[in-house]
């Protein structure tokens, strides 16, 4: 009787796509293990929010490949906690009279390393195994280096271009832009006014129970950060995925560009908190856990925007461009650069991280609202991670380290693999200028401009070197002036430098002096 080989396949917990080719057939023969893992919840300080997500998630997605007839061992915190690492748990899973292991290419480096090395030493107990794409972006994994050289500038715009011609995205036949432009980002800077307040909807939440989830880990004791109750509000599934999708199709993208870099402290009433969510899409987390894939989020807004004359070119521009653009050039960035990535430091920054990042105590009212709502809801759109908490850091000097564990743990979305390039490279400037053409460095102005916080912040926005001048505003021409070697010569900044030297020597002191007494108090900031 011929005996057919059993297979062992891994579905890591940021896999959880049910479109990947391995789910086609049902074969008795197969186990999928699916785990949760000691050394995935505590190689950062995760957001509480982000386990409950990621462990609600795995659980549901166990269920349904169970209900579509699978083998499936799905195994807690409880069952693994014997095991040190990964390997440990999967030579223990192999002695089962295993031939075959199979796992899904990791979008993190470090897993990646982890079972490759594993793999090495299967060869010598004669167990056969195969590395397979996770067939979730894009690219494949093993295409990125035709599209990325290692410690080479790279500009978004150009792969971005590159990527909507050979998926044909939003181009005519011959491959022009829709609307005879290939970025529509200047008429997505609007404010939002009095008047638009009441027009924001209300957020689509869910609302799961995962208690049992929080008591185990009270049980293992891992160590957590922000609020989180009984009730987890982010979509652990693919169906609510797409009603999200839907939602923001229907709902939010007819305005979604237009706002899509407002902030606002005044658009919550007594019944619904809709500041934090305003226009975006909140399918981050959707995406990253590979509930549903980026294909079809992009494929689903193109098709809203054909049907429904509500929706304008300008805001889907802005969504793909963000997917199709950031998304994967990112990631393509980060495989490229690893591991060598993680030691980029271009503007030796290394003040520590001030406490308050962890309590949103701060008397500076934009950074209290991100961290506030970052701690709330594990969540904060892009401008908020790049230019309210991500500009301060690099005004003052954080060390890149500090500032990465930091991202990496409070967003329920946040892997290492889009994480990383978007702090190190994107908002700290500390890859020197790999992935972006200048430091996102801004002044009070900037905050002013696309927000209405300064209006009741204990500093004042206009002023520079008074005592309750803004920090911003003083630290940004320190940061400037620091650092003018590296930036002067850069043509989009010359134009600051050139008013900088314009000022009177005394004037450029104050200011230097001002941000000095900030920085050396910026616990009580």
């Amino acid at each position: 009787m011929h005996h057919k080989q059993n297979t062992l396949r891994l579905i890591l917990g940021d896999q959880l796509n049910a479109s990947h080719s391995w789910f086609k057939e049902v074969d008795e023969n197969c186990t999928y293990v699916i785990a949760e893992l000691h050394q995935e919840t505590s190689y950062v300080t995760h957001h509480v929010q982000k386990i409950q997500a990621f462990f609600a998630a795995m659980t549901a997605f166990a269920d349904a490949l169970k209900s579509a007839g699978h083998r499936v061992l799905h195994l807690t915190l409880d069952e693994t906690k014997k095991y040190t690492d990964l390997p440990e748990l999967l030579t223990d899973l192999l002695k089962n009279d295993v031939q075959l292991f199979e796992y899904q290419q990791p979008d993190e480096y470090r897993l990646s390393q982890q079972l490759t090395k594993f793999c090495q030493q299967l060869a010598g107990i004669n167990i056969l195994f195969a590395c397979v794409e996770s067939e979730h972006f894009y690219l494949p994994h093993k295409e990125l280096p035709e599209h990325f050289k290692a410690e080479t500038s790279h500009r978004m715009e150009f792969f971005y271009r590159y990527m909507r011609k050979r998926f044909k995205l939003l181009v005519d036949q011959n491959n022009n832009p829709d609307g005879g432009k290939w970025n529509f980002d200047q008429q997505n800077r609007n404010k939002l006014k009095k008047k638009d307040m009441s027009l924001i909807p209300a957020p689509l939440v869910f609302s799961h129970d995962v208690s049992q989830i929080n008591e185990r880990i009270e049980r293992h004791k891992i160590n957590t950060m922000g609020d989180g109750d009984s009730q987890l509000l982010w979509p652990i599934n693919r169906q609510q995925s797409l009603q999200l999708l839907d939602f923001f199709c229907r709902y939010l993208l007819p305005s979604f560009g237009t706002f899509q870099d407002a902030m606002t402290g005044n658009a919550d009433d007594a019944i619904t908190q809709k500041q934090w969510s305003l226009y975006h899409s909140r399918l981050s987390f959707s995406l990253n856990s590979k509930m549903i894939s980026p294909k079809l989020v992009v494929d689903t807004v193109i098709k809203h925007y054909q049907a429904d004359d509500a929706i304008n070119l300008a805001q889907v521009e802005g969504f793909i461009r963000q997917i199709v653009g950031w998304r994967e050039f990112i990631r393509g960035m980060y495989w490229i650069n690893m591991p060598q990535y993680h030691a980029k430091n271009a503007l030796q920054a290394n003040n520590d991280l001030p406490s308050w990042f962890w309590n949103g105590d701060t008397k500076m009212n934009c950074l209290h609202h991100a961290i506030k709502q970052s701690l709330q809801y594990s969540y904060a759109h892009h401008i908020q991670r790049l230019m309210i908490t991500g500009n301060f850091c690099l005004l003052t000097g954080i060390d890149p380290v500090q500032v990465d564990r930091w991202y990496l743990g409070i967003y329920v979305d946040a892997i290492e693999w889009v994480e990383l390039p978007n702090t190190r490279g994107m908002s700290q400037f500390a890859d020197g200028g790999l992935i972006a053409s200048k430091a996102y460095a801004a002044s009070g102005n900037y905050v002013n401009k696309m927000s209405d916080y300064c209006q009741s912040c204990h500093y004042d926005v206009k002023q520079k070197t008074t005592d309750n001048a803004c920090p911003l505003n003083s630290l940004y021409w320190h940061f400037m002036e620091k650092h003018s070697l590296l930036f002067e010569s850069n043509p989009r900044q010359a134009m600051v430098y050139k008013n900088w030297r314009k000022q009177p020597i005394e004037q450029q002191q104050a200011t230097l002096d001002k941000a000095n007494y900030y920085l050396q108090n910026l616990e009580k900031i």
